[in-house]
């Protein structure tokens, strides 16, 4: 009998694993990502301290806009690419959850844990860009903004659920509806300027926990639109953003 040899798992498979069971630093450095990392991974230009401004920060901020307070606040990270307190408080929670050095520099440790939630498409470690497609088939077009535009909102989004899930005790986390096309968003009954056909929403499911439990986690993520926590998913959005009309705070059920 003739057996066929299976392939050997993709890096991003690699990565689920090493962060299942040790810090994203050490799991870089196991998988011979030191300070370089793949080509697919972001080039950090330096160490970053606080006063440092341009894009890299701006990449920073986007990676750790879900650790944006330590309990329940209507607060988010602020992606301006001006490294700030706001932002050197929430690379000290990451660096916390992750088991780094926490002094709110960062350096090379805090960049090869920040690229091991990178994968190489742009996506994270624990999300697919195509888990957020509308379910009409209409992938991210469609929508009331570009394409290119939700895929980047996206992303961005996915980084906060990284987050959530961290805290969450790194339970599965299922995604019901993400991006929607502005028609399938009106077969469902969505409001016309619903946050989902921008590609800044999506609800969610964590396995193991309750709705409730994923609001409170969800209330220190950065999240601005938190839909009620009686039904059997946990919608999320950062309405406050982006200008796209919906620049207010909305914790449906309030601070749980």
């Amino acid at each position: 009998m003739t057996t066929t040899p299976r392939p050997g798992p993709d890096r991003r498979t690699v990565l689920r694993r090493a962060l299942g069971v040790t810090a994203a630093a050490g799991a870089a450095g196991a998988l011979g990502l030191g300070l370089s990392a793949p080509a697919s991974a972001y080039s950090w230009p330096g160490t970053l301290t606080q006063g440092s401004t341009g894009a890299a920060v701006t990449e920073l901020q986007v990676r750790v806009g879900g650790w944006a307070a330590a309990s329940a606040s209507q607060t988010y990270v602020a992606v301006d690419g001006a490294f700030g307190p706001g932002t050197a408080a929430a690379v000290k929670r990451f660096q916390t959850a992750y088991g780094l050095a926490v002094d709110g520099i960062v350096g090379p440790a805090t960049q090869a844990a920040l690229n091991a939630l990178e994968s190489s498409d742009g996506s994270t470690v624990h999300f697919e860009f195509s888990e957020f497609h509308s379910h009409d088939g209409a992938g991210f077009g469609g929508g009331n903004v570009s394409a290119t535009q939700v895929k980047e909102n996206i992303r961005r989004l996915m980084y906060k659920l990284e987050a959530l899930r961290k805290k969450g005790g790194n339970r599965a986390v299922t995604v019901n509806s993400g991006f929607r096309s502005t028609s399938y968003n009106a077969s469902v009954g969505g409001a016309s300027n619903s946050m989902h056909t921008y590609g800044v929403a999506s609800d969610v499911v964590v396995s193991g926990l309750s709705t409730l439990s994923v609001y409170r986690i969800a209330e220190t993520c950065g999240f601005s639109g938190l839909e009620t926590y009686s039904v059997s998913w946990q919608h999320v959005d950062s309405r406050m953003q982006y200008p796209y009309g919906s620049q207010f705070w909305w914790w449906e059920d309030g601070v749980a």
